[in-house]
């Protein structure tokens, strides 16, 4: 490959097993090693997963065997990546969703903590779950010659999450979920990928998870909004190749984003 960025979608099924998710950590990161993949993307809750509720008890801290796993593996690999993970919150009570960033060196190059909790279709994330920030810097990523933003699961919903993303320099929208199985719920997931990378003329990798209680079918979509790689509902692994001129050529087109009146100012 030339030109370009290698990525991988890393839609793997996890359990509330901290051990074994290692395991099938290391396992991905390999795979992804062995096609010169550039960045590894892993869904929300990556580290451990419970679908009736994942909570503080399955909380770790920055220097925990997750995170310090992944930087391991990224720098024996020579492979970045994006995943998420659980931090012990302020309240015992509560931990808080994230998704860190890790460069192919090693080095933690930031923390994204979830700011939309899941309170909705059924579903109360904030009674075991407390919010990032609105107002904290976005966490970006620079890879290769493309900058990619992160965002997690829930936030899809919200535009300006992913526009706030695009005006930090984000040309790859990346979205780590584990989005809840439901009536609809595919096919929003599916919609709301497609419409966050037409507005922003961004591309989109959504990475889901596989398994029991959540929908799976990671996409990756153009900035055009053609869905270019859909994955079904069990775990799988797939590699693209992303053309920075392509993405250019597609801005030039329809140069939306210069053409917006409007600013993203988080609420408090």
């Amino acid at each position: 490959m030339t030109g370009g960025v290698r990525v991988t979608i890393g839609q793997v099924e996890v359990s509330a097993d901290h051990a074994a998710n290692l395991v099938a950590v290391g396992a991905v990161f390999r795979d992804a090693a062995r096609v010169g993949t550039d960045l590894l993307v892993l869904p929300e809750y990556a580290a451990a997963f419970d679908p009736h509720g994942t909570g503080p008890e399955n909380a770790e801290p920055l220097d925990g065997p997750f995170v310090t796993t992944l930087r391991r593996l990224a720098r024996q690999h020579g492979v970045a990546a994006v995943a998420g993970t659980l931090l012990p919150g302020s309240d015992p009570a509560r931990a808080v969703n994230a998704v860190v960033g890790v460069d192919a060196d090693g080095g933690l190059v930031g923390v994204y903590r979830k700011v939309h909790l899941y309170d909705a279709f059924g579903h109360r994330e904030s009674e075991r779950l407390e919010p990032g920030d609105p107002a904290a810097p976005p966490l970006v990523l620079d890879v290769g010659g493309l900058t990619f933003g992160v965002m997690t699961c829930y936030d899809l919903r919200f535009p300006e999450s992913a526009r706030r993303l695009v005006d930090a320099g984000a040309d790859v929208l990346v979205v780590p979920a584990a989005w809840a199985a439901g009536p609809l719920k595919a096919d929003h997931w599916r919609t709301l990928a497609r419409a966050r990378a037409i507005e922003n003329t961004a591309v989109v990798l959504a990475v889901g998870q596989a398994g029991r209680g959540v929908t799976g079918r990671s996409l990756l979509v153009g900035p055009d909004g053609q869905v270019g790689i859909e994955l079904g509902e069990r775990a799988e692994l797939r590699t693209a190749d992303l053309d920075p001129a392509a993405l250019a050529a597609v801005r030039e087109q329809n140069p939306s984003l210069a053409n917006r009146r409007y600013v993203v100012v988080p609420r408090d």
